[in-house]
């Protein structure tokens, strides 16, 4: 029985980055052996345990046959048998395919250590096309290491291709297409991601709303001269740039879907995709189940971010409806969110990147107001019912307005 340190854990040792999760792999062992051990089983489909002390997983080492469509149709065996050099090739990238023995020795048959070296996302074998699911993860491992020069190999991106082309990816979930985008948000590059994914053909499979942006041109005065797809993939970069949550990004990716719904002999000119954009933003949300709190931000964005762009040319009236429309009363928290999108879509444009964004600073300064119009002292004026939501508003309004007057 030989236990190894296996994956991710391996890479980023190699690579100096902190090891976040260490997997372990065990060669020679029987389930029943390490039950014995006190090791308890977690995996169902294949043999993987938890250390009865530390909680980390130790997989016995398995052999996989395809047998079926997606990333689920394997059937695995994990007899004693099974070499370390059997597991590491159904690995996918070489990169993640090498082990550290417990004496610290590097096991590499796959030559993962020199493709780190050349900054190289390559796939161990072919049946690397077996795996729906390995289309995303590369993609995902392009956005996390693209600020270290990684870069994924050719052939590899041609297997990806193969891939997208086969139908395969049509048997993903719509759980683990959302688990690994949603990861991938969150990584230094998630352009790189969606990127990738249009490159290898997956994007119009996967997320056909994002790939109709693709040679939508625009106002080249307003954009630089970027079409709406790479429009988008720059705001994305700025909400990294700024610091945005997931659910930030994922609204500032999805904030123009619109743009591709617009008619060509009505371009570069998008009237009204604002409110287009609406539609395509649910399906996407519903197909994929993104959580409802990243869906009510994402159309929050996409129908009022030109209004947002617009706020200082805004009257009163429009301020509170405005307000209203994004709960800014009661949901500060997410009224930012709101803003910190549209200083990404404004600001995610050729020699925009830190141009001045002073409509969040104006409706802040404008809801804090705007609530300075209590309540209490409507109701103690005798208004009761609806009464009291349509004198809030008429207050709210008037002291914007001297507001305004006295900027």
């Amino acid at each position: 029985m030989q236990i190894y340190l296996v994956g991710g854990a391996v890479r980023d040792e190699l690579l100096g980055l902190k090891v976040k999760d260490r997997d372990h792999l065990v060669v020679g062992a029987s389930a029943e052996q390490m039950s014995a051990l006190g090791y308890r089983q977690v995996g169902k489909s294949f043999p993987v345990f938890l250390h009865p002390k530390s909680g980390e997983e130790y997989a016995l080492a398995r052999t996989e046959k395809k047998v079926g469509h997606g990333y689920g149709g394997f059937d695995f065996d994990a007899a004693p048998t099974v070499t370390l050099e059997e597991d590491l090739i159904r690995r996918d990238l070489t990169i993640n395919a090498m082990a550290r023995d417990e004496q610290g020795v590097i096991h590499d048959p796959y030559n993962g250590r020199a493709d780190l070296d050349a900054r190289l996302l390559r796939h161990v074998s072919d049946a690397f096309v077996e795996d729906p699911l390995r289309v995303l993860r590369v993609a995902r491992f392009a956005a996390r290491f693209h600020g270290l020069g990684f870069t994924v190999a050719d052939e590899t991106l041609a297997l990806m291709q193969q891939l997208s082309d086969s139908g395969e990816l049509d048997y993903l979930s719509a759980e683990r297409v959302w688990q690994e985008t949603e990861r991938a948000l969150g990584e230094p590059h998630p352009e790189v991601y969606f990127e990738v994914l249009q490159r290898c053909h997956a994007l119009p499979r996967l997320f056909p709303e994002l790939a109709a942006l693709s040679g939508v041109p625009q106002p080249p005065q307003w954009h630089g001269g970027l079409d709406a797809w790479q429009h988008t993939l720059m705001a994305l970069q700025q909400a990294v740039a700024l610091g945005a949550s997931g659910a930030e990004r994922f609204a500032v990716l999805v904030h123009d879907l619109g743009k591709g719904l617009t008619p060509a002999e009505q371009w570069p000119r998008h009237i009204g995709h604002e409110h287009a954009s609406i539609k395509p933003v649910q399906a996407l949300c519903q197909r994929l189940r993104v959580p409802n709190e990243w869906r009510e931000l994402a159309l929050l964005v996409a129908e009022l971010h030109l209004k947002v762009h617009r706020a200082e040319e805004l009257k009163p009236a429009t301020l509170v409806r405005l307000f209203d429309q994004l709960d800014g009363w009661r949901k500060p928290e997410r009224f930012a969110q709101v803003l910190r999108c549209c200083q990404c879509d404004a600001q995610g444009r050729p020699g925009q990147t830190e141009a001045p964004y002073p409509a969040a600073d104006y409706l802040q300064a404008a809801l804090a107001e705007a609530n300075q119009v209590a309540v209490k002292a409507v109701v103690a004026d005798g208004f009761t019912g609806a009464a009291i939501r349509d004198e809030l508003s008429r207050r709210r309004i008037d002291a914007l307005a001297q507001w305004k007057a006295a900027r």
